[in-house]
């Protein structure tokens, strides 16, 4: 996608009173997050990558991508729930434990190969089936495909997508409001740290 916030870079603001000690703290350690499991095992781990390029495909090169399979499975690693969950879901663990596994047991069923293996055009057919709650089969053991879909796999992945500054960069997000705040609270005025976004045709090239 174009740069519609061209050379804008939210961690400019690390050094300044922009931010507290606790925003840099959480910062350092997201961006300090390895691409790889510590909790899931290999398969279950290669289909989530898969899953997550799915979801929120990212380019390829040399800029900035977001881990978000690691920042999913740091979550299982560390059990950090929600503080709610619909109740024909099992808790996350398990939710995610059986989704993978039932989702690489559908692409298994359906093209004879691993999900992480499938071609964008198959990996994308077998999401929306699971969106549409057209997945079935042992594997799910009575879990809506669609619930999963809805609760874990959207709610887990972009969570963990807009929670990077990566995609800050992508959005023009400055960051928590603490302790600046926000001053210009009124229609197409903005605070001198919020990036400027570009006028239409004059972003920068993908």
């Amino acid at each position: 996608m174009p740069d519609r916030y061209r050379g804008y870079d939210v961690m400019a603001k690390r050094d300044t009173p922009s931010w507290n000690d606790a925003t840099r703290q959480v910062m350092d350690a997201r961006l300090a997050i390895v691409d790889a499991p510590q909790f899931l095992d290999q398969q279950a781990w290669r289909t989530l990558r898969a899953l997550c390029d799915g979801i929120v495909p990212q380019l390829a090169g040399p800029q900035a991508r977001v881990p978000i399979a690691a920042m999913v499975d740091r979550k299982l690693a560390k059990d950090r729930r929600d503080g709610y969950r619909d109740a024909r879901l099992p808790p996350l663990r398990e939710a995610w434990r059986r989704g993978l596994t039932a989702l690489d047991a559908a692409a298994q069923a359906r093209a004879g190969t691993a999900f992480h293996l499938l071609t964008a055009a198959a990996r994308d057919a077998l999401l929306e089936d699971m969106h549409d709650g057209k997945l079935d089969g042992p594997e799910w053991d009575g879990m809506s495909s669609a619930l999963f879909f809805r609760e874990r796999v959207t709610h887990d992945i972009l969570a963990a997508y807009y929670s990077h500054p990566t995609a800050w960069n992508e959005i023009g997000f400055g960051g928590p409001a603490a302790p600046r705040g926000y001053v210009r609270m009124y229609f197409n005025r903005r605070d001198p740290w919020e990036a400027a976004e570009a006028h239409s045709g004059d972003e920068a090239p993908p």
